[in-house]
């Protein structure tokens, strides 16, 4: 379908393949832990698989495809949970891993090339006292700009909020879907652009992220003999902004003793609280968690856990993929409580979906205000069963975001402006990056009712 021999030839040396092992690997991305994608993405492969190592040769593979009309599929780690990089119309799957490192660490501030694994720069960062204010559950394998185009909050959010508020991305460098490829540097508002976007309206060549101190951090296992007094405690302490947090996230029982790699290290039948803590404010938080009803179940400084994986393995999308190991047929949804309400609208959810369907929650920040994100975990039967949850989460008070679909606007996470058509009809005039995903008219959002995450309109 595409004039692939004729890429070939003018790529040259940059680095490609059509070795059918790498296509079909590079193709995918973590897509199975939903049970709705599964089947719709199994099939969908690119043609052929780009490694550029230099700015310059990822410039020119840009523009040959662009010249010979071939989509683009720029790729990262391949960490995302729903389908962001996989390609929907085959061409070019754009591997940015070789396109690697670490520009430069300034107090408050590091830059990397797209292609760089988000724990290299922490490393990095850490060096000279400094670690990233948010990072993925998959730090060890994800990209950091496939964190930016995909992701939308992680460890860290507890104390700084979603990537998209203010503040928490620096800048972007992206490069244009055209003949000759024209280089910008993103900042402010316009971050919004091409965060969260799936790389279907630029191309990013170079992020800066914020830093904060290097604190010394206690991975800690919170027990409570009630799941409602756990989700109290996770709501008190994301509003303590006197104690240094990264991580509040919160398991119904019997999921404590599902998650394998824990073993029994929370006693039969209690919810289970996973805390980052600064050692330097921990006497105060053992004061709230005794005031909540807490005991600690865990208590171990920053990677030396006796589980089988960091704590942060055990939260957000790496919390559904533990529990699979477990259940394959588990899965979940991205509702989200927030307001004052939140704890009557998690506790109306939990009534009609019953113990069999335990909780799980993530607790951040989200535009000045707390919030909860997660829901309860079911055992997957049908599609007409997901869409019950979800119109349970939504009758409830919550808004759901659809992760068991593939596009930007149907999942519901990006707000769709004008300025963004705008910018993805110049950045990309012939709908050649990730096309299928970002689709620029109202869309209904797949099978399932969802409603979206509600965010606040900016003036």
């Amino acid at each position: 379908m595409y004039a692939i021999d004729a890429l070939k030839a003018d790529l040259g040396k940059i680095p490609h393949t059509t070795d059918p092992i790498v296509i079909r690997r590079k193709s995918r991305d973590h897509f199975v832990i939903s049970p709705l994608l599964r089947g719709d993405l199994a099939g969908n492969l690119a043609d052929i698989v780009v490694s550029p190592r230099t700015k310059e040769e990822v410039i020119d593979a840009v523009a040959i495809a662009v010249k010979h009309r071939i989509p683009i599929t720029a790729r990262g780690g391949g960490t995302a949970n729903y389908g962001q990089s996989v390609p929907l119309q085959g061409g070019v799957l754009l591997d940015m891993m070789d396109y690697a490192g670490v520009i430069s660490v300034e107090p408050g501030v590091v830059r990397a090339k797209a292609g760089t694994i988000v724990l290299d720069i922490e490393k990095a960062a850490r060096a000279q006292g400094w670690e990233f204010r948010i990072h993925p559950s998959t730090i060890s394998t994800s990209t950091i700009a496939g964190f930016i185009a995909g992701g939308s909050g992680g460890i860290g959010s507890a104390m700084w909020g979603m990537l998209r508020d203010r503040g928490n991305i620096t800048a972007i460098e992206v490069i244009s879907a055209e003949e000759n490829p024209r280089l910008l540097e993103l900042t402010g508002d316009d971050l919004e652009l091409v965060h969260h976007a799936y790389g279907a309206n630029a191309i990013m060549t170079e992020v800066a992220m914020p830093t904060g101190p290097a604190w010394p951090w206690r991975e800690c296992v919170v027990a409570f003999p009630d799941f409602m007094q756990a989700l109290r405690f996770g709501g008190r302490l994301a509003h303590e902004t006197g104690l240094i947090k990264k991580l509040i996230s919160i398991h119904e029982w019997p999921i404590p003793r599902l998650m394998r790699e824990l073993g029994d290290v929370v006693p039969e039948g209690n919810a289970m609280v996973n805390c980052y803590i600064s050692a330097t404010c921990f006497e105060s938080f053992e004061c709230l968690m005794r005031e909540f009803g807490g005991s600690l179940a865990s208590n171990s400084a920053y990677g030396e856990n006796p589980f089988g994986a960091p704590l942060y393995e055990f939260a957000y999308g790496h919390g559904l993929r533990q529990l699979q190991k477990t259940e394959p047929l588990y899965t979940g949804f991205q509702g989200m409580f927030r307001g004052e309400g939140l704890f009557d609208q998690v506790a109306k959810v939990r009534q009609i979906a019953g113990p069999e369907q335990p909780f799980r929650l993530e607790i951040f920040w989200s535009e000045g205000e707390v919030v909860a994100m997660g829901s309860p975990v079911v055992k997957f039967r049908n599609s007409a069963q997901m869409a019950e949850m979800v119109s349970v989460i939504q009758n409830s008070g919550g808004t759901v975001a659809n992760s068991h679909t593939t596009g930007v606007r149907e999942v519901g996470i990006k707000r769709i402006t004008p300025r963004d058509v705008v910018f993805k009809r110049e950045m990309d005039p012939y709908n050649l990056l990730n096309p299928g995903k970002l689709n620029l008219d109202e869309v209904a959002s797949g099978v399932l009712p969802t409603s979206g995450w509600a965010f606040r309109a900016r003036a």
